[in-house]
């Protein structure tokens, strides 16, 4: 069976995804056969400055030599590799590629915010229940939200109707609007005014007519989760199709934008590089689950380990 590989470099951190492809009577599927991140903050300040920091590139070029070897032991045949909000918005985004090149032997390839949005869409309604469609699928990340209405077909063919991406995300909401830790009560709610504002170009493009089920994924939403169980470390298998209300999420985004750093610190399903950031992109889910609701009802999110990652693994298979 073929082995592939995926690799998703966000504004937050890079992705890596090892999976062999089986075949069947209903078409392929992907089975892990290794999965990695590390939080490397490419992304950090580019909002400000519209650059890449020298020392940002560096962590990522560290990450990626890990990854390049995980790839040689594990025998894969096809890699793709692709740059998502901070490479978009970078003006020396060319010094990444080159390292790119360098390290890995191929280029990384600059995706639009709309087909991040319907790759995220393809991997993260593969293992769900065709019936429970349609899925609007919501990636936050740390530069931008995706905003996805699709179906899934009996035969597992996923397609979307319509998409979005809007620069809106953890990193990018904490360093335009909190600057305080814990940030006060009047920053909060001007950050959600802001999140509000550009989430509504997303709302604006993608009509929501039918959809049935809310589907969150990537690291701020499976980290939300991770905290809400008071898992004592991350554990993947205890967030993937876990289940939040609205009443959970606002819940949530009240804790952790009024709790402190050492508090954050200790709480054991939030990696050391979100602690940050958690708390912003918990005010843009609870902004997303009062709009949702609003316009299509719907109470709860369901969180996906499978995402973006999954989406470029199917996209070479």
């Amino acid at each position: 069976m073929p082995r592939v590989a995926a690799i998703d470099c966000g504004t937050n951190s890079i992705r890596l995804l090892v999976a062999d492809v089986t075949t069947g009577s209903g078409g392929f599927d992907l089975r892990d056969v290794h999965r990695e991140m590390r939080i490397v903050r490419l992304g950090k300040g580019v909002d400000a400055t519209g650059r890449l920091d020298p020392e940002a590139i560096e962590r990522t070029r560290a990450a990626l030599v890990d990854y390049t070897a995980v790839l040689r032991r594990k025998g894969t045949e096809r890699v793709r590799m692709v740059a998502t909000s901070a490479t978009r918005d970078a003006s020396n985004r060319e010094d990444f590629f080159g390292m790119v090149r360098e390290v890995l032997g191929s280029d990384a390839e600059v995706i639009t915010g709309d087909e991040e949005a319907t790759l995220s869409f393809v991997g993260a309604v593969g293992d769900l229940d065709p019936a429970d469609g349609p899925f609007v699928v919501v990636d936050v990340g740390g530069g931008s939200t995706e905003l996805v209405i699709g179906d899934l077909a009996d035969d597992g063919t996923a397609t979307v109707r319509a998409a979005r991406s809007v620069d809106v995300g953890s990193v990018r909401l904490t360093e335009r609007s909190l600057p305080g830790d814990p940030p006060s009560a009047g920053d909060v709610a001007a950050a959600r005014e802001v999140a509000a504002g550009i989430l509504a170009d997303a709302f604006a493009a993608v009509p929501l007519d039918g959809a049935k089920t809310w589907v969150g994924v990537a690291g701020t939403i499976t980290t939300l989760s991770g905290i809400a169980q008071d898992l004592p470390a991350y554990d993947p298998d205890a967030v993937h199709l876990s289940r939040l209300s609205r009443a959970d999420l606002h819940a949530l985004s009240q804790r952790l934008v009024t709790s402190t750093r050492p508090e954050r610190e200790a709480m054991g399903a939030l990696h050391a590089g979100r602690v940050d950031v958690i708390a912003a992109g918990s005010i843009i889910v609870s902004v997303l689950a009062d709009e949702l609701h609003a316009r299509t009802g719907i109470e709860e999110i369901v969180v996906s380990e499978h995402d973006i990652l999954d989406g470029i693994a199917r996209s070479i298979s």
